[in-house]
């Protein structure tokens, strides 16, 4: 059966980019160009673009509404959509009718790029899983930030990198946009993988 797919772009807003809460891996001008290259291909091929925008309250100290931080990015602006969502959740599924718009056109998979990795994108990644859809993560159309609190601290790289991999075990098929443009245009599937053969290769690696 064939796959139906939307094309879920998350959050691209100013204050991501060189703003108040800027991407740092990967470069931000990298992933801003993949997504740029995957909407504009999912146009192509017929894949319906959803953007999603999350807006904070006017107090919050990034993306708060009325601020340019909080606006869409040009790059997406510019492209349009199918689609345009509200949220005030990491998740793009918590009360946005997204679940409701997809199943209405039969849509099957989602797939996700945007910010952050680790924040808004895995949410909606897990809970698209759990609602039943299949999902995709582009690992270069995406970004994350670094932290420090009181668990400890890491960098933006260390982060992408635990994420992505942690997707790619059980949520999502986890692919560059140059795979992804392959694979819609070739209509094969991608590769996806399982928490134990995931286990079991580490494991392995550990032993040599």
């Amino acid at each position: 059966m064939k796959t139906k797919r939307a094309l879920i772009v998350i959050d691209v807003q100013n204050d991501y980019i060189g703003g108040k809460l800027p991407i740092e891996y990967p470069p931000v001008e990298l992933s801003l160009a993949n997504i740029g290259r995957a909407m504009d291909s999912a146009r192509e091929q017929g894949i319906s673009v959803v953007v999603v925008h999350n807006v904070l309250a006017e107090t919050a100290p990034f993306m708060a509404k009325g601020t340019h931080g909080a606006e869409l990015h040009e790059s997406v602006a510019s492209r349009g959509w199918d689609y345009y969502l509200l949220k005030s959740m990491p998740s793009a599924f918590g009360n946005t009718g997204l679940e409701e718009w997809l199943r209405e056109r039969g849509l099957d998979t989602v797939t996700i790029v945007g910010y952050m990795t680790h924040n808004c994108d895995l949410s909606t990644v897990v809970e698209g899983v759990h609602k039943g859809f299949s999902v995709e993560l582009l690992s270069d159309a995406t970004g994350s930030l670094p932290y420090a609190n009181k668990a400890g601290s890491v960098t933006a790289e260390e982060i992408h990198r635990t994420v992505t991999v942690v997707m790619q075990s059980r949520f999502a098929a986890v692919m560059t946009t140059d795979e992804w443009l392959e694979i819609i245009a070739s209509g094969r599937e991608p590769e996806r993988d399982t928490i134990f053969s995931s286990n079991q290769r580490a494991r392995q690696s550990q032993r040599r």
